[in-house]
């Protein structure tokens, strides 16, 4: 099973560590403060009885060099710190969102002259960034993964510009327990940004299509 490595440790970050680990999934974790600070986590992911993967604390960089896939998840006004040696050539799973009165203000983002998502791209220029877990409330990670096949299982969007990118993070989705909707390449992550028709709420794959599709609207207003 592959080792996902995941830059970040607030609440998504701890939330996919433990749901990762559910899927059989190891994990390497980091966050801005050092290994150590995280020893709480990792014994709380450890005592999981749900537990098939295991879960290891690191430095940014060793988390970014140990997974096979590296999940971003920093507040979008640290991305610049996120390491870009170690990422490069892997497939990295970006679940920002803009945020102004945390991350100040940023010209092309109000503007919207690029996305979130492609932010990320620029600043890891040889990874193949895709967008995801960006609109999903981190509690609701644990709480409302269902089987496949389940009737109306939440589903969840990516965005991206490399196809095989894409479908492995649909799979890897799908194996934590959601359904997955292709909103198309980076450029269309703005669909499920903040304040967006699909952003938050609990909705199935048919559902999300119909709320990516509200958004032009929104956008256009």
């Amino acid at each position: 099973m592959t080792t996902i490595g995941i830059i970040g440790a607030g609440l998504i970050g701890s939330q996919l560590a433990r749901i990762s680990t559910d899927a059989g999934y190891d994990v390497v974790i980091a966050n801005s403060r050092g290994p150590e600070t995280l020893s709480d986590l990792v014994a709380e992911v450890e005592a999981r009885p749900t537990r098939q993967g295991s879960i290891t604390a690191a430095t940014a960089a060793d988390a970014g060099a140990a997974g096979e896939v590296v999940v971003v998840t920093v507040p979008l006004k640290n991305l610049g710190d996120v390491p870009v040696e170690p990422l490069a050539g892997k497939v990295v799973v970006d679940t920002n969102n803009y945020y102004p009165e945390r991350d100040g203000h940023i010209a092309e983002l109000d503007d919207e002259t690029t996305t979130t998502a492609e932010m990320a791209q620029a600043h890891l220029p040889t990874s193949k960034v895709v967008k995801a877990f960006n609109h999903i409330y981190a509690q609701h990670l644990t709480e409302q993964r269902s089987a496949g096949g389940t009737e109306h299982r939440r589903a969840l969007v990516i965005a991206g510009d490399d196809a095989d990118a894409k479908a492995w993070v649909a799979d890897y989705i799908d194996r934590l327990g959601f359904d997955t909707v292709d909103a198309g390449p980076l450029a269309e992550g703005w669909r499920i940004q903040r304040d967006t028709p699909g952003y938050g709420p609990e909705l199935d794959a048919a559902q999300l299509r119909q709320a990516l599709g509200e958004a032009k609207r929104y956008r256009d207003m």
